[in-house]
C-alpha cells in the first residue's frame, strides 16, 4: 500500500491529495496516512514536499536558472514560497544552492 502509494506519487500525479491517493490504493485516508508515517517516518504531506524540493534541486543541478518557472512549475505558489521551503530541506537558499552545485563535488545533504 505505501509504494503504492510512493508510485501515485511519483508517477502519476504529485498533488493528489490524501482522500484520492487513499481512494486509489483501496484503504481510508486515516489509515493510509497513519501506515504511510509509520513506514516512511514522513507524513504524505511531508514526502509530497521532499519530492517537490527534490525536483527543484535536480532542475537547478542541469542548469535551469529561472527561478520563478520552476516554482511555479513545480507547484509552489511562487518563489519566496519555494526558497523557504529549500531553506527548510536543505539550509541554502536554491542561488547558493546552484552556486554548490556548480563546483566540483559540492552537493548538499537532505534535511
Amino acid at each position: 500500500m505505501v509504494s503504492q502509494t510512493c508510485e501515485l506519487l511519483h508517477v502519476a500525479d504529485p498533488r493528489m491529495t490524501l482522500i484520492e491517493l487513499a481512494r486509489n490504493v483501496a484503504v481510508s485516508p486515516f489509515y493510509l496516512s497513519r501506515i504511510f508515517r509509520r513506514v516512511t517516518g514522513l507524513t504524505v504531506s511531508q514526502y509530497r514536499t521532499r519530492l517537490r524540493v527534490t525536483e527543484v534541486l535536480e532542475r537547478i543541478t542541469r542548469g535551469e536558472d529561472d527561478l520563478s518557472a520552476i516554482a511555479a512549475s513545480t507547484g509552489f505558489a511562487d518563489h519566496s514560497h519555494m526558497t523557504r521551503t529549500v531553506v527548510a530541506q536543505f539550509g541554502h537558499t536554491p542561488s547558493s544552492l546552484r552556486t554548490l552545485l556548480r563546483r566540483p563535488g559540492g552537493q548538499p545533504e537532505v534535511s
